[in-house]
């Protein structure tokens, strides 16, 4: 039984940095107001990123899995590999939206394998219409298609208007991974 009276659909998406950032936010806010949270990562098959040890220790109220092939995913270059992995974080998606065992479900990057066509966006938006009353459902990654847009009831879009990058500075660990 969920302790949400209410669960919304949110939308965080854009070129922009944070989407995951904002998603995980909410996580362990949530987690410290009691809520039991499930992470599904799409497209991240790699251990390396630091937010799964965090997660870690907010277990068991927050769990956290991760599908992905190995190495990037370039749009056309749909490995069978990764389009197997993203078609098992959907059912597994779906088995954890049906279970009503959590109060919110945050699927990261499931936006991207949508637009790198890995699962197909109508089974997204079945998930979205099966979602029980009291659970909120977050979606992360770029490319939010209009439909899905008008399903949600909170869409952010994250919009880049400067980035350390630009100077030359890559990736830190701790801060953008």
């Amino acid at each position: 039984m969920s302790n949400l009276s209410q669960g919304l659909v949110q939308i965080y998406t854009g070129n922009g940095k944070g989407k995951t950032t904002a998603a995980f936010g909410l996580a362990v806010r949530a987690v410290g107001h009691g809520f039991r949270v499930f992470i599904l990562q799409f497209m991240k098959g790699s251990n390396s990123y630091g937010e799964l040890e965090g997660i870690k220790r907010l277990s068991p109220e927050c769990q956290l899995e991760h599908y992905g092939g190995s190495g990037w995913v370039h749009k056309g270059e749909n490995l069978a590999e990764n389009i197997l992995e993203a078609k098992k974080a959907l059912q597994r998606a779906q088995e954890i939206v049906i279970s009503e065992d959590w109060d919110i479900v945050i699927l990261d990057e499931i936006l991207n394998a949508i637009w790198f066509e890995l699962i197909p966006e109508e089974e997204v938006a079945e998930l979205i219409d099966k979602k029980p009353a009291n659970m909120e459902l977050i979606l992360t990654g770029r490319n939010a298609s209009q439909s899905l847009i008008e399903k949600a009831d909170l869409v952010t879009e994250m919009v880049p208007l400067k980035h350390p990058y630009e100077k030359g500075i890559r990736s830190r660990k701790g801060i953008e991974y």
